[in-house]
This record gives structure tokens, C-alpha cells and sequence, in this order.
């Protein structure tokens, strides 16, 4: 690229990030009210333990970690990471002053110690001292003008053996909002970046539509309630800078970072017999296809899938698959920290999906959090007896971590 042309791709870049950041001070997302007192709930992906267990297959070595927050807005997802992680120390940027300042008001006052805020473009990542072993980047790459460099600089402040946690949209499922994006920029006209005037226009729009609009029927059935709220409203319609993805762009996103894809978090969705089922025929056909031709056969059978969020890791993120017998009796378990309802045997998983446990089961997992992780598998198979198959499936269901040998 010539000079000419990096200076303009420059001031490209400055004026989406201007608009971007205009939005937001407008605007400030996620708009959730302070709470006084720690968030409820979880979210196993803002979990280390559990979203490390859930790369790696068994528990990290250590909980003092380095977090970023990349895209922190408004501090909500930052304020569940240091209250679900006691040890780590967080650290949030964004573009916008204003959601600086909130993400600043709503931690201090939910009492969430050891976190930091910075007014940092993901641009300008390679300013921050040091590498994090954990960074965390929800709703951010796909704002970005240049979501390539932003993955990259990201990219670089991640430690060796550390996870990056991302979500970005997925095109097919957001058809409907990217047609009504574009028909409030087209009335808007030069009142573009008006992000109030958009708001009352969009909501004009949608009130007049007939009720068997498409657009209009997706928006009901789908977002109105949390678009009752502008700042939602905003944040879906009118945002000044946006890329879906497919399958097959992802990849392209994913490969240019230099990590290693581990895979998605909602791995349920991306298995191919909960659409063909058991069908021989069928099955054969898929039998030749790599693992991202399999992805983007699932969504173009069920695209209804809006985003995309998935782990990256940095080399060397060893993996445990526990298949060897020997090697899972000597593992440690510990009671996954992810569960609603404990102790009954009727429980909320980390998805909050309801799991009703066996009766061995229940035992199993109530001895595995009387030993706190000090006892093996073998130790505790003697008293309540399971097949190894079973603690696999208990591990593989994120209901139980796994500590390897060594591990305290």
C-alpha cells in the first residue's frame, strides 16, 4: 500500500472510531442498572477455571492471572469477571469516555477490587504493559473498521498458553437487523450519526410496518423486549460500523489472528446429527468433509444463529481427553463452580440447563466436594462406586473439573 493510500485507510479508521465512540457517549452499552452489591448469577465463559478447563479439559495450575477486558463498555461483563475471579486482576478498555466512567461507578459500587479502567482503542493494545493470560473481547472485533489488526494487536498481548474468549455476529441469523440497518441509514440521510433521531425513526419505522412485515415479525418475536430500552435499540440498528460473518469468513478472522482455534462454547449446536440425526445415507455424504465445512453446513441447514462465540489460545495450551483409564484415575475432581440448585440432585448446569443427576452421581459429585480436590478418582471410586465412562461423561458436561497429576 502506498503512503497515500495507509493515510487514507488512517482516516478511515479515526472517523469510524470517532462515530463509534460518539454512539456509545450517546448511548452508553450495555445499559444495566447498578446493583450495590455483586452481580447474580454466572457466566462459565467469564469463570477461569471453567472456561480454562472447558480449552485445556482439566483446571489451570494457577488463579493469579492477568485479565483484559477488551471492549469493556459499560463494565458489565468486567464486573462479573473480577467477582468470579477472586485472584485475577482485570484490567477494561474501551473507546468511550463515557462508558469508562459508568464501568468505573458500577464496580466500585459492587465492591470489585483488583480491576482497572483505560480509555485505549484495541488498536493501541501493544501501550498496555505486559501479556494477559486471559483476554476477553464480547461484541467488539465486528465493530472495529479493521477487525483484522484489531484481532492481531489483541493477539500479541496474549502470554504464551493463554485463552481468548470472543464473540462477534454471524450474518445469517441477523439478516432481518442488517435490512432494517439499512433502510434508517437511507431515510436518515445526512442526519446519519444522529443517534437519537435514528432511535425515533427506527421505532416510527417498525410501528408502521403491517404485522406480517418479516422484519417487523423477527423483531417481535426475537429482540423487542431488550429493544425497549434505546441504548438496545441503538446498539442493534444504528450502529455506524458492523460485520457479520459466515463460517467461512470467520475463519479467515480467526487464521489471520495466529492462534489456534479451540473451538465454540456452544458445541451442542455445531454437531451435525442433531440436524441429519442417524441417516447412513446422509452421514456418508458428510463423511469427506473437514471440520469447517461440517460448521458451515450446520448453519446454512439451521441458520438461525446470530453470533458466533467461541476460544482461541496461545501455543502451548496442553489438552487432556482423559481416554486413558490410568491417567483418569489419578486425576483430581472437583464439583464444577458453575451450578445452580447444588446440592440436589436436580440441578441448573453452566448453561443453565436443567440436569437431573443419578442417584451415583449425586453421591459422586458430593464426595468430589467433601475431598476439595484433594483426593484422585480412584480414591473416591472405592466409596462411590462408577463406571469411568460416567465421570468421563460428568467431565465432557462440564459438571466436574479435572486437576492432571501434579496439580494441587
Amino acid at each position: 500500500m502506498s503512503v497515500t493510500g495507509f493515510d487514507v485507510a488512517m482516516d478511515k479508521v479515526s472517523t469510524v472510531s470517532e462515530a463509534v465512540a460518539q454512539l456509545y457517549n450517546t448511548y452508553p452499552f450495555p445499559p444495566e442498572p447498578f446493583l450495590d452489591r455483586p452481580p447474580p448469577g454466572y457466566n462459565w465463559r467469564w469463570h477461569w477455571q471453567a472456561a480454562y478447563s472447558f480449552c485445556s479439559g482439566h483446571k489451570p495450575n494457577r488463579d493469579h492471572v492477568r485479565v483484559l477486558d477488551a471492549g469493556c463498555g459499560t463494565g458489565v461483563g468486567t464486573e462479573y469477571l473480577v467477582h468470579l475471579n477472586p485472584k485475577a486482576e482485570v484490567l477494561g478498555i474501551d473507546l468511550s469516555d463515557r462508558a469508562i466512567a459508568t464501568a468505573r461507578e458500577r464496580c466500585r459500587r459492587s465492591a470489585a477490587a483488583r480491576v482497572d479502567f483505560q480509555a485505549l482503542s484495541l488498536y493501541a493494545a501493544d501501550q498496555l504493559p505486559g501479556q494477559f493470560d486471559w483476554i476477553n473481547c464480547v461484541g467488539v472485533l465486528h465493530h472495529l473498521p479493521d477487525p483484522i489488526r484489531g484481532i492481531q494487536s489483541l493477539a500479541a498481548k496474549l502470554a504464551p498458553g493463554g485463552i481468548f474468549h470472543i464473540f462477534v455476529y454471524a450474518a445469517l441469523g441477523r439478516w432481518e437487523i442488517n435490512l432494517m440497518q439499512q433502510a434508517i441509514a437511507l431515510l436518515q440521510g445526512p442526519k446519519r450519526g444522529d443517534y437519537r433521531d435514528g432511535v425515533t425513526l427506527g421505532r416510527q419505522l417498525f410501528a408502521s410496518l403491517p404485522d406480517t412485515n418479516r422484519l417487523k415479525r423477527r423483531e417481535q418475536e426475537r429482540w423487542s423486549l431488550e429493544n425497549q430500552r434505546d441504548e438496545c435499540f441503538a446498539d442493534m440498528y444504528l450502529h455506524p460500523q458492523e460485520v457479520d460473518y459466515t463460517i467461512d469468513t470467520l475463519f479467515e478472522l480467526i487464521d489471520a489472528s495466529g492462534l489456534q482455534f479451540v473451538g465454540f462454547s456452544n458445541p451442542a449446536y455445531w454437531n451435525l446429527e442433531r440436524l441429519l440425526g442417524n441417516q447412513p445415507d446422509l452421514l456418508a455424504r458428510v463423511a469427506p468433509l473437514n471440520e469447517r465445512q461440517r460448521y458451515r453446513l450446520i448453519e446454512l441447514l439451521d441458520p438461525e444463529i446470530t453470533h458466533y462465540e467461541f476460544f482461541l489460545a496461545k501455543p502451548p495450551l496442553g489438552h487432556s481427553n482423559w481416554n486413558d483409564d490410568d491417567t483418569l484415575l489419578q486425576a483430581k475432581p472437583e464439583r464444577h463452580p458453575c451450578m445452580e440448585g447444588w446440592p440436589s440432585r436436580s440441578i441448573f448446569d453452566c448453561d443453565y440447563r436443567i440436569v437431573d443427576l443419578s442417584e451415583a452421581e449425586y453421591d459422586f459429585l458430593q464426595a468430589c466436594e467433601a475431598a476439595s480436590g484433594q483426593e484422585t478418582v480412584e480414591y473416591l471410586l472405592r466409596s462411590h462406586p462408577l463406571p469411568l465412562e460416567t465421570v468421563r461423561s460428568l467431565q465432557r458436561r462440564q459438571l466436574i473439573l479435572l486437576s492432571t497429576s501434579g496439580q494441587s
